[in-house]
């Protein structure tokens, strides 16, 4: 088999911004409705759920947990390794206010023995999650990205391209395509993003990030099979919004590509991020599931609520 090709997308051409909708993806918000639907209605909206004390689950080896933390943030387990996915444990982003607690509090995550970074998003790179983590080992992230992440303890920082991978006694992690963006501010279109399969004892978890739907999906399940899909299915209204997100709908095609065994929901319900209702994404999958039959390959999580797969 040959080695696939490593690569990275070419790097947008800069510019400065004409206007406040540049500064959003889809370029649909104006400042008076980004500070209405996103902000003043979240300020006015109660926060709820609750952290759990977390029950972790003896595991054979062959056996992954996956707790969901809320939002893309993942804890996946197995019987000799902790890896944390774009861990975000903030009740504020800046403005933007953290709708749904964290399904778990930060001292009591196990010890972590890497850290997967998709993109350097505040929502999915957040410093100051990454500064009270229990000095975790290895913090793995797309090219461009390293740099951001000096001084927050982890002991060896890995950056990939796409196709890349690492790996450490027994695991590996490789960094996928994905269709959105990685730049945190306005200058440093440089910086990557992507997805992350990580296989271990026989499994593969894919975490596919923020994306929207592509083509690029069947060629990450023809290349590396993952069985359990972690994919997002919220910020997609308004239409404008799937040029770099998924809704329940393109989800589930994604999920088809990839040929997988399970499709795990994230990227909803915690910050409102966009026009659709929080409580909206979960539902219409579940209709989804029901209409085509894959009720059975669907797991929607509980934050802070261990599931063995």
């Amino acid at each position: 088999m040959t080695k696939p090709s490593v690569h990275r997308p070419p790097a947008p051409r800069k510019r400065l911004p004409k206007s406040f909708k540049e500064l959003t993806p889809a370029r649909h918000f104006n400042p008076r409705t980004f500070f209405r639907e996103l902000i003043w209605k979240a300020l006015l909206t109660r926060r709820i759920g609750q952290h759990k004390r977390p029950v972790f689950p003896k595991l054979k080896p062959g056996q992954v947990a996956i707790t969901w933390i809320g939002h893309a943030s993942f804890l996946i387990q197995f019987t000799d390794l902790n890896v944390l996915v774009d861990p975000n444990f903030a009740n504020w982003l800046f403005l933007l206010k953290r709708l749904k607690h964290a399904g778990l509090k930060i001292e009591d995550l196990p010890p972590i023995d890497v850290v997967l970074l998709t993109h350097a998003h505040y929502d999915h790179f957040h410093k100051p999650t990454l500064r009270r983590l229990p000095h975790p080992k290895i913090g793995v992230m797309p090219w461009g990205v390293g740099d951001l992440a000096r001084n927050l303890g982890f002991a060896r920082v890995i950056e990939l391209d796409w196709w890349e991978s690492f790996s450490q006694r027994e695991w590996q992690v490789t960094l996928t395509p994905g269709k959105h963006w990685g730049a945190r501010t306005l200058h440093d279109h440089h910086r990557g993003y992507g997805g992350f399969v990580l296989e271990h004892q026989g499994r593969r978890i894919y975490h596919a990030g923020d994306s929207a739907y592509f083509d690029g999906f069947k060629e990450i399940g023809d290349r590396l099979a993952p069985e359990v899909a972690l994919l997002p299915i919220g910020a997609y209204h308004p239409e404008t919004f799937r040029c770099v997100h998924m809704g329940p709908d393109e989800a589930m095609k994604a999920f088809k590509d990839l040929q997988a065994n399970w499709l795990v929901p994230m990227h909803y319900g915690t910050f409102k991020l966009s026009f659709e209702a929080l409580d909206e994404p979960p539902r219409w999958l579940r209709q989804l599931a029901q209409e085509q039959d894959l009720t059975h390959k669907v797991r929607i999580l509980d934050e802070g609520v261990p599931a063995v797969f």
